[in-house]
């Protein structure tokens, strides 16, 4: 079983930058992709950005492209969320998650297999 930690998330104000760090435990993931999500309160679930996991290709969403960038650390076993020029609408829990099989592009949430627990950001204007 592969289990997902989130680590990284706090209070900052607007303009000001935060990494997210997801560490995989458990056996060793040798799946096709990785993936953050965010929501926010009252919201549905919105993807953030995907990475794969051999390649390194990236894929993110409008919102927060140019703003954010996913990385990986296959020696540490850990995905990254580097989020620059934070905004209110930022706001939301943040969850890492992780997709086995091999799927192009931009995956909706049920195609991931496992999941973190979250991590809160909250940005103030």
């Amino acid at each position: 079983q592969v289990q997902l930690v989130e680590s990284g998330g706090g209070s900052v104000q607007a303009g000001d930058s935060l990494r997210l760090s997801c560490a995989i435990s458990g056996r060793t993931f040798n799946g096709y992709a990785m993936g953050w999500f965010r929501q926010a309160p009252g919201k549905e679930l919105e993807f953030v950005a995907r990475i794969v996991r051999v390649s390194g290709r990236t894929y993110y969403a409008d919102s927060v492209k140019g703003r954010f960038i996913i990385s990986r650390d296959k020696d540490k076993n850990t995905m990254y969320l580097q989020m620059n020029t934070l905004n209110p609408e930022d706001t939301a829990i943040y969850y890492c998650a992780a997709d086995e099989d091999i799927r192009y592009g931009v995956r909706p949430p049920t195609d991931y297999d496992y999941w973190g627990q979250g991590t809160q950001v909250t940005v103030s204007s």
